[in-house]
């Protein structure tokens, strides 16, 4: 199956889970998805994530999702750059999210990271996703 968004799709499904006070999530593997993960990950905004195989040359990640006091650490998850509107923006244009509270994930030259660590690296690139 052809997804069309495969970030967006990770992060609906992250988003699901966490509604539905499941452990874990689900979803197919690539090397962006998982570099998302490490940036949720060390963020604090969900426990781990691995790789696992499902069959010959295929691979799904496991994303174990995180609880505090039994709420989601995850307020609020959402995409802002899609297939058909790419958001693309510099280093001192970089979106805060909730002045600082929350966090974006960029796609950089230098590799997938937050807002706060793109502006203090000088370098923009596309903005894929917000998270509260």
């Amino acid at each position: 199956m052809s997804l069309t968004h495969p970030i967006g799709d990770m992060l609906t499904r992250i988003r699901n889970g966490q509604n539905a006070g499941h452990e874990s999530v689900r979803a197919p593997a690539s090397r962006l998805r998982e570099s998302v993960l490490s940036v949720l990950k060390e963020e604090g905004y969900i426990n781990d994530f691995r790789r696992e195989e499902i069959g010959k040359g295929r691979f799904d990640i496991v994303v174990d999702l995180k609880y505090v006091g039994g709420e989601g650490a995850i307020q609020e998850i959402s995409v802002v750059s899609k297939p058909g509107r790419r958001m693309y923006s510099g280093a001192q244009k970089m979106p805060r999210v909730m002045n600082g509270l929350g966090i974006s994930v960029v796609s950089t030259p230098l590799g997938v990271m937050t807002d706060h660590k793109a502006r203090i690296a000088n370098v923009g690139g596309e903005v894929l996703c917000r998270v509260i």
